[in-house]
């Protein structure tokens, strides 16, 4: 798994990508978005259904995702407009 080399701080936000290589060649992705510190931290992990060709290609998507999460999560937009701002 690929975590550390693309993290992404983003305010009170670290976004890292989890890429894992699957069996039949391609790449999975998903991205966790920590936020606090110590007993206070809180970690979102989310995983997504496309499967990737290049490792590359699973990266740009997982930060992707993981940063129209905190700009969404950021504004006072309800959690509905979240989901179809990043979905497209």
């Amino acid at each position: 798994m690929d975590i550390i080399q693309h993290s992404i701080a983003v305010g009170k936000y670290l976004v890292s990508p989890l890429i894992r290589h699957q069996d039949d060649g391609n790449f999975a992705a998903s991205v966790s978005i920590r936020s606090g510190r110590g007993s206070g931290m809180h970690d979102r992990v989310m995983r997504f259904t496309p499967r990737f060709a290049s490792h590359a290609a699973a990266v740009r998507y997982a930060v992707d995702e993981g940063l129209c999460w905190v700009r969404e999560s950021s504004s006072p937009r309800s959690t509905a407009l979240l989901a179809l701002s990043c979905a497209g």
